[in-house]
């Protein structure tokens, strides 16, 4: 029985989680990573040049081997890659825009492959092939991953708690996003190096509270308004299937100022990902999508205001 009377808590309206069966939920996408190289035994994994250092974490940890490859600007792989019985290859859905790739490296490789739909969390996973995602990187949370596996080898996983972790949500809700910048990187920080747990009750009660079709609208209709707009001018081509949900717009452009003009004009943009400029060569295309890629927003947060102010500042710098 839950505790009756008392004080309140937070008014979190109740209904269903986007993913909800047949689902593992952990606290990060990097121990999503880790649940799958400690349960599948792999000697050796292929990553991709164009990730974050986040990614390596689990290998360091275990001292589990990997090697890198090479993709083209249609996020295909470009390096010839056979996979030995006791190897797997890690393929990043970028954006959310990639599922076509998905599906084709989930014929070519099977299980084998490790599908990371961390910017991908509408995308659903291909069957037998080892998928996660994270909620940080969509929604308003502290913590929490998902993960499809048919291995669930790993028993009674602690649970985690991230109520601490929270502050920065708060607070730039009570003072201003800048005010909780500080905050923000400091849970980056907290984040790193964790143990396997379970998802927090507070992320899960958080993500049974959301409406995902709103999301989703929102997310669609925000792209293809900036695609409307910016298309023409943008170095990347899309071919995205009806089954991509974009995490945000990425605008490629030689404009190298463009960025620092946004950022103070408010549209705060990520850089994807910086640890890049350390294992690839001035002319390999990775560095290149890592120092020129502008990660537009157009998640549920904003509508057709924020899109058309986003918009004018591009085309009057362009």
């Amino acid at each position: 029985m839950n505790a009756i009377g008392g004080y309140f808590s937070f008014e979190l309206s109740s209904g269903l989680a986007f993913h909800d069966d047949k689902v593992l939920k952990l606290n990060t996408g990097r121990n999503c990573l880790e649940y799958i190289l400690l349960m599948r035994r792999y000697k050796k994994v292929y990553i991709p040049y164009y990730t974050c250092d986040a990614v390596l974490e689990p290998f360091m940890k275990h001292n589990i081997e990997y090697s890198f490859y090479h993709i083209d600007q249609s996020f295909e792989i470009l390096d010839e890659i056979e996979l030995n019985s006791d190897e797997g290859l890690l393929y990043i859905n970028y954006w959310g825009l990639n599922q076509h790739n998905v599906d084709y490296y989930s014929r070519k490789y099977g299980n084998r492959l490790i599908v990371d739909n961390t910017q991908a969390f509408f995308c659903p996973p291909v069957v037998g092939i080892d998928t996660f995602y994270t909620c940080r990187k969509f929604f308003g949370v502290p913590d929490g991953a998902y993960l499809y596996t048919d291995d669930h080898c790993l028993k009674e996983i602690p649970i985690s708690y991230s109520y601490d972790n929270a502050l920065y949500l708060l607070k730039r809700i009570d003072i201003s996003p800048e005010a909780a910048y500080d905050d923000f990187h400091e849970v980056e920080h907290q984040l790193s190096n964790q143990p396997i747990r379970q998802m927090s009750a507070l992320t899960d009660r958080i993500m049974h509270s959301i409406n995902y079709t709103e999301c989703i609208k929102r997310r669609k209709n925000n792209f293809e308004l900036l695609h409307n707009h910016l298309g023409n001018k943008n170095q990347l081509f899309f071919s995205s299937s009806e089954k991509d949900v974009p995490m945000i717009y990425p605008f490629l452009t030689d404009n190298i100022y463009l960025r620092e003009k946004l950022i103070n004009l408010r549209v705060y943009i990520p850089r994807y990902w910086a640890d890049v400029e350390r294992r690839c060569n001035s002319n390999d295309i990775e560095l290149y999508l890592a120092n020129h890629v502008l990660p537009l927003p157009i998640d549920q947060r904003y509508g057709m205001s924020e899109m058309l102010y986003m918009i004018n500042i591009i085309k009057k710098e362009l």
